[in-house]
């Protein structure tokens, strides 16, 4: 399974997610690093990213070529101007326009209020995320161990 985690500015969500989501499954995930500057790359890779991509014209190139299995970063991925400016519409209309499994870590920023969110920690909303991959994960799996008859 390809997990993207987006990030920009210095990467702290992405890095955290990462060095979570890396003990939690180690190596049956592949990790891409999405960041929207050289630092919240070169930091995501040293917390575990199997690999890497930065700026605008490399985020275009992977989620145009390469769609994940899932993407993970804060709500600004989805919003041009998110992250202090740092994601452009075309980042943002690619994100929002990719077929897979979306997870928006809600921030408290810019005016924007997820009811719901409001109480949950870092923490929280990390594992939430993980065991929605581990259940991926296991439906893959389980796909994998099922072989059609030859006559079906």
């Amino acid at each position: 399974m390809v997990i993207a985690v987006m990030d920009g500015q210095g990467a702290g969500l992405g890095k955290s997610f990462i060095k979570r989501l890396k003990k939690e499954l180690k190596d049956d995930v592949k990790i891409v690093a999405l960041g929207t500057n050289e630092v919240a790359v070169q930091n995501m890779l040293k917390s575990g990213a199997d690999s890497g991509y930065c700026g605008e014209d490399e985020i275009v190139y992977f989620l145009t070529n390469f769609v994940p299995d899932a993407i993970v970063g804060p709500i600004g991925i989805l919003s041009c101007g998110g992250i202090n400016g740092e994601i452009t519409a075309k980042i943002a209309h690619l994100v929002f326009s990719l077929d897979c499994k979306k997870y928006i870590i809600p921030l408290n920023l810019h005016g924007i209020f997820i009811p719901g969110t409001v109480n949950l920690s870092m923490k929280e909303i990390f594992s939430q995320i993980i065991e929605d991959i581990k259940e991926a994960l296991k439906k893959e799996d389980e796909e994998k161990l099922y072989l059609p008859h030859p006559l079906e």
